[in-house]
């Protein structure tokens, strides 16, 4: 077996060049009758919003013609003095829709909150342009007509409209099919999380304004905040274009059938070693039972009054804690080599359901007074599927507490209710965080368990990420061994006790390895994925089931060689043009694979436009071509990815269905093929790797985001190369370090060991 190789090099930084002339996409055209629909359909919105003044503004929805990339929305229209159109954006979905061929397709809708004056600005500019359309271009503009226009320096129009501004308003008419006001419509009968698209007014005074008091503990980042049902109506009945978002407040936890047994766990039941330094892991779930032989291993926090709890809100909670601290003891087939843990354990629900938005409330101020905590598992979920146009708030919630404080969640991905075995059920929440770690189950032969949810998420983020074994069938050695009592084992079968072993294994790469949430989370999904094609992903399995054995995870076969990569993005570009891998008769016997992980800030109030930052990984082959007497230098990408090379055309759904654009996990992976054809070697048999952010709301990076990369090239032949690999890395100045699993178990150890003095 080889081991994990870490490499520490400078990465250098770029920033993006100028964007070429705006222009229509090829062969196409706008016509008059097109824009004066648009005009029309403006007009009808401003007569809609001419008595209603509650709002201190216009809610507009722009509905276009696919799904848009950033560069391809309003840039013109829907502009107010002194801001872009893409300052308004207060939300964004998917409808389904039909292109020219037939095909169902996806479409954007942005939601944006303007002034009147914005309207009447786009008003007039539309009818500018349509005269200068019909006048000029015989009602019909091409995108010839739009390229020769932009390379002119003579524009007969300038006293009506800059030419800049025509040709942006003429692009903006081809990608905008409609301009409409979408009003929420839903019955409500239940307690309700609302979240309303924000406006000038604070969100109290606001809703006041429709007859709805709430206090301030009823609101929530802002804009979403808890109705009572007659609330939730009045909103609904007197402002229903002000609903971005709207979901019941309690959730019923989709909880697992058991086959509960009298059998001790072996019987060394009750015999456990007092804890010492094993790292703390965070549990937040149902109650914990401290009658239990390991209860010395589990500080325990209630969060719940005492005498409402029942016998029946800790068996849940507790047996997840049983699998992180002491799993291998009842299923030793699922021994993982990492030892145990000790948990603090915050009890935040009873076994019947729990509050969504007592949980977001809670969950926060948990992870904030508990720093010393990196890795969690939250083994609840909701019986009710995710939405499809946007994230639920207990998973925002988690994503912008991982984003912001450095921790990882691992989180179930919510099991089938009875009775809807093998079912097409989406996930339920927080199932549906991008950031987490979601787990799956599979029985025990590595098959998805019958009672999987799927994804994905907003339609494209692929949920779950993994899947790990949580049992299935109808025999106790079909299931999970737990201890849930003081009386002996129970046997569980279900995602929430898939999850905790993943649990497991995350804090060992953290805590014991050393490793970042970045690359501890690649790894993971890595060991998952393996050498399939970069597509292959599943609605139910994610990425794959992942190795038993920590070991598995770390280390890699002899003809192999696997290494991570950290770096920070704070540029356009980000790269690393020295990465020397061995020649073998002038060429590179290698199939390679790589999986980038980062966690980017999240804004749930964008909807499907969800994740603000997108990372797109090139790696492969560096190339340096000479032309017109210059020399550029570009990365030969193992999945030919050439999104940002001039020339290349491409859609939004393809980018983001293809090369998982805005996605924070990217995994691309070549085929290992029978017929093995060693890779051509460029230059001085130099590879590279290039990470490419944007922003998707301003043009400049935030600050910098952390990634996390693993990096597998697979000798064609066989040979193990790992050390020539090492060797050479180090001559072209990168640190390389060999991450042995013992080597980093005996530092962690004396870290940790308290040093007492004379």
């Amino acid at each position: 077996m080889n081991g994990l190789l870490q490499l520490k090099g400078r990465f250098e930084k770029r920033g993006n060049g100028s964007m070429g002339p705006i222009s229509l996409p090829a062969n196409k055209t706008v016509t008059s009758e097109h824009i004066e629909e648009l005009t029309s359909q403006l007009f009808k919105i401003k007569e809609y919003w001419t008595d209603k003044d509650d709002i201190a503004g216009l809610i507009v929805s722009v509905h276009y013609i696919r799904v848009v990339a950033k560069s391809n929305r309003l840039k013109t229209l829907l502009a107010d003095v002194g801001k872009k159109p893409v300052d308004s954006i207060r939300g964004a979905k998917f409808v389904t829709g039909r292109n020219s061929q037939g095909k169902t397709i996806h479409k954007h809708v942005f939601t944006h909150y303007v002034q009147t004056s914005a309207i009447d600005k786009a008003i007039n500019n539309l009818n500018m342009v349509k005269e200068i359309v019909d006048a000029d271009y015989d009602g019909c503009i091409t995108t010839e007509n739009i390229e020769k226009l932009g390379k002119e320096k003579k524009y007969l129009h300038s006293e009506k409209i800059a030419k800049t501004n025509f040709i942006n308003i003429i692009v903006d008419c081809y990608f905008v099919e409609k301009f409409d006001v979408d009003e929420a419509k839903e019955s409500v009968t239940e307690e309700s999380i609302i979240t309303i698209y924000k406006t000038d007014i604070e969100t109290r005074e606001l809703l006041s304004r429709f007859g709805i008091d709430v206090s301030e503990n009823k609101i929530i980042g802002g804009t979403t905040v808890l109705l009572t049902p007659p609330q939730a109506r009045q909103l609904y009945n007197k402002a229903p274009y002000l609903i971005a978002m709207s979901i019941t407040d309690f959730s019923k936890i989709s909880i697992e059938d058991g086959l509960f047994e009298d059998v001790k766990l072996e019987k060394e039941n009750g015999v456990i070693p007092l804890p010492g330094n094993e790292p703390t892991v965070g549990v937040i779930d149902t109650q914990f039972n401290e009658k239990v032989y390991f209860n010395k291993w589990v500080e325990y926090i209630p969060m719940l009054p005492i005498e409402i709890l029942e016998p029946e809100d800790y068996k849940h909670g507790t047996a997840v804690s049983s699998i992180i601290v002491d799993g291998p003891r009842g299923n030793e087939r699922l021994d993982d080599g990492c030892g145990r843990f000790r948990v603090r354990h915050f009890g935040v629900s009873k076994q019947s359901g729990f509050s969504s938005f007592a949980i977001l409330r809670e969950i926060r101020n948990i992870v904030e007074n508990n720093r010393d905590i990196k890795v969690w598992n939250l083994s609840l979920g909701s019986k009710t599927e995710i939405r499809e146009n946007y994230i639920s708030p207990e998973a925002a919630e988690l994503d912008r507490i991982q984003s912001e404080y450095d921790v990882i969640f691992v989180i179930s991905g919510t099991n089938t209710p009875d009775g809807m075995k093998h079912s097409n059920m989406k996930v339920g929440a927080p199932a549906d965080s991008l950031n987490s770690l979601v787990v799956n189950s599979v029985d025990m032969s590595g098959k998805s368990a019958s009672y999987s949810r799927r994804g994905p998420v907003l339609s494209f983020f692929h949920k779950p990420d993994i899947c790990y074994y949580g049992g299935d069938g109808i025999k106790a050695e079909e299931k999970i061994a737990v201890c849930a009592d003081e009386l002996g084992a129970i046997y569980l079968s279900g995602t929430s006790f898939a999850a905790p072993w993943i649990t497991r294994k995350l804090a060992y790469l953290i805590y014991v390895m050393g490793l970042s949430k970045e690359v501890a989370k690649a790894l993971i999904i890595d060991s998952a994925a393996k050498w399939g094609p970069s597509g292959n992903v599943s609605d139910t399995m994610g990425y794959g089931v992942v190795p038993k054995r920590i070991e598995d995870i770390l280390n890699t076969s002899e003809d192999e060689i696997k290494f991570i990569i950290t770096g920070t993005t704070e540029d356009y570009e980000t790269y690393n043009y020295t990465l020397p891998v061995p020649i073998v008769n002038g060429k590179h016997p290698y199939y390679a694979k790589a999986v980038l992980c980062y966690f980017p800030h999240c804004d749930r109030n964008q909807g499907v436009d969800y994740t603000g930052t997108e990372m797109d990984i090139h790696f492969g082959r560096v190339i340096t071509k000479k032309k017109n007497g210059t020399i550029k230098t570009n990365i030969k990408s193992i999945d030919d990815n050439k999104q940002t090379e001039e020339g290349q055309v491409m859609y939004e759904e393809e980018a983001r269905n293809i090369f998982r654009k805005w996605d924070n996990v990217k995994r691309i992976c070549e085929k290992v093929k029978d017929r093995r054809v060693p890779k051509k070697s460029y230059d001085a048999g130099m590879w590279g790797i290039g990470v490419i952010t944007k922003e998707r709301i301003t043009s400049k990076n935030r600050s910098p985001l952390p990634f996390g990369l693993v990096i597998t090239l697979k000798e064609m032949y066989g040979k193990n190369r790992i050390d020539d690999f090492a060797k050479m890395c180090e001559a072209k100045g990168w640190l390389v370090n060999r991450l042995d699993v013992q080597n980093q178990l005996d530092i962690y150890t004396r870290a940790e060991e308290e040093i007492e003095f004379d």
